[in-house]
């Protein structure tokens, strides 16, 4: 009866690790499922395929590897780092940097306005908010008539 079991906790553990592996392969006929979900003739060779290497006591590394000879890179959902790939691995990055320094700026200039700056060092002392209030009033602009964030977008549609 343990030799049942046994086998029965093998053949899930089998079944697991396959399962784990298909998430993470491309179907080669779909292109945008990995080949535990797609139905495609060569998603189910491929699902076999894993499932004999991991009967047969390969490890992932190995299983991938085999897949990316086979196939090719497309193959697989995570490309390599390499040269080639830099640039779609780090983009979130220098996207994210852009976008925190223009933040950090535009910031940086809402805090420290010219015109205040110019006042206390004319007078000498700092202006009180109340001053520093209606200074601000005097010198801004009022924004355009109908400006809104995506008034823009409006204009561009013909609307």
């Amino acid at each position: 009866m343990e030799s049942e079991e046994d086998a029965r906790k093998r053949a899930q553990v089998v079944e697991e690790r396959a399962r784990n592996i298909s998430h993470n392969v491309r179907c080669t006929e779909c292109g945008s499922q990995s080949i535990e979900d797609s139905q495609a003739d060569v998603a189910i060779l491929l699902r076999k395929l894993i499932r004999d290497e991991v009967r047969s006591g390969k490890n992932d590394k190995e299983i991938y590897k085999k897949l990316q000879e086979d196939f090719g890179e497309s193959v697989l959902y995570t490309p390599k780092f390499d040269m080639q790939t830099a640039a779609l691995w780090l983009s979130p990055i220098i996207f994210g940097g852009v976008a925190v320094g223009i933040w950090a700026y535009n910031r940086h200039r809402q805090k420290t306005d010219v015109h205040i700056m110019a006042l206390n060092l004319v007078r000498g002392v700092p202006l009180t908010p109340k001053e520093r209030e209606t200074i601000l009033d005097l010198v801004t602009p009022p924004p355009p008539e109908g400006a809104t964030p995506f008034s823009w977008w409006r204009k561009w549609r013909g609307q």
